[in-house]
């Protein structure tokens, strides 16, 4: 039996072409394949049918986060060469944490030069992050939607044709530096056709942050520092869950960010919260989920935080096996690839 505080439990193999490159023409006509708990049976399907899984009453969770264009390449005003910068959250007026490369070309003092704007470094901070003071003219995510890239993982070759291929069709409110990619799978029509079904859509926040960019590298899992992000749960979505949930809906998060949400909020009795503010929640197996009751999900990359949490909802065997199904069946994979479906 392999001991599932162990980094290598969550290795699994994966040829490189099935790493999806660009996303599918129609967003809903990508596959699905679902799990379930309870039996360890999965279904392939496509993620148009999810419409048949859901009744009247379940409350399905979407993370409204908008990826803004976060990776920036600039030059050095100290030192000749390209420097590129990542956007990761914004600390105060201006200042904005920052991942860059190279280190060497962003020490305090460094200043780049992006055009239309300007970085100065203020601060490295102990885990090599930069805090960079950015200077302009006009309103700063105007500047950055004509300078800025969207800032795909570096699994992804291909060049994005259109930015809002990497944004859910519900996205509002800019701030993440990644997307929450299992809701890149709905459209307006799915989401209309769950609403005329009587489903319940309750909509939270979590800004994607530099976990995205960072694997696990611990042996042991519980050693991880898991980062923190920035969510909101208003007092209406908290309501609108805790009476889906009172008579008898379930609730379904979509994607791992709307679960990390969710359950950071839920008290011991499965109660949602209000709540503004960051979480650093980590989810491995042996923890016990408060609240949600089944996941929409992405294939995720061996070693991470997010296969860890899907493992420990969908049962460490059962996601495993599914992993095994989907690569023998040339499933795609990871942020422009399939779904899955755990109930």
């Amino acid at each position: 039996m392999k001991d599932l505080l162990k980094l290598s439990a969550y290795d699994y193999h994966l040829p490189e072409e099935l790493i999806a490159q660009t996303p599918i023409k129609q967003r809903d006509s990508s596959r699905l394949l679902k799990i379930d708990r309870s039996s360890g049976e999965y279904t392939d399907l496509h993620f148009s049918d999810i419409l048949s899984f859901f009744n009247e009453g379940d409350c399905l969770v979407l993370n409204e986060t908008r990826v803004i264009p976060a990776r920036l390449y600039g030059n050095s005003m100290n030192h000749s060469g390209q420097v590129e910068v990542v956007l990761l959250s914004r600390e105060e007026g201006d200042v904005w944490k920052c991942m860059t490369r190279p280190g060497k070309k962003t020490k305090v003092g460094e200043s780049v030069d992006f055009g239309e704007m300007k970085g100065h470094v203020e601060k490295v901070l102990d885990d090599g992050l930069r805090l960079i003071r950015f200077e302009y003219e006009g309103v700063f995510n105007e500047v950055l939607d004509r300078i800025g890239i969207m800032p795909l993982p570096p699994y992804i070759k291909e060049r994005l044709e259109d930015k809002e291929r990497y944004q859910t069709v519900y996205s509002k409110t800019e701030g993440s530096a990644a997307a929450p990619t299992a809701g890149l799978h709905f459209t307006n029509e799915l989401l209309d056709a769950l609403k005329k079904k009587g489903v319940i859509i309750a909509k939270v926040l979590l800004h994607v942050g530099i976990g995205t960019f960072r694997p696990v590298k611990c042996e042991n899992i519980t050693d991880h520092n898991m980062h923190r992000e920035y969510i909101k749960v208003t007092k209406e979505t908290a309501d609108t869950i805790n009476e889906a949930k009172r008579r008898g809906g379930r609730l379904v998060c979509v994607g791992t960010t709307s679960c990390r949400t969710i359950e950071s909020v839920a008290d011991e009795n499965g109660v949602v919260h209000e709540f503004e503010g960051e979480t650093g929640i980590f989810i491995y197996p042996s923890y016990k989920f408060k609240a949600m009751d089944a996941l929409i999900t992405n294939f995720h990359l061996p070693e991470s935080s997010l296969l860890m949490l899907v493992s420990a909802f969908g049962g460490y065997d059962n996601v495993m096996k599914a992993y095994e199904h989907a690569v023998s069946e040339r499933y795609r994979f990871f942020s422009f690839g399939d779904a899955m479906l755990i109930v």
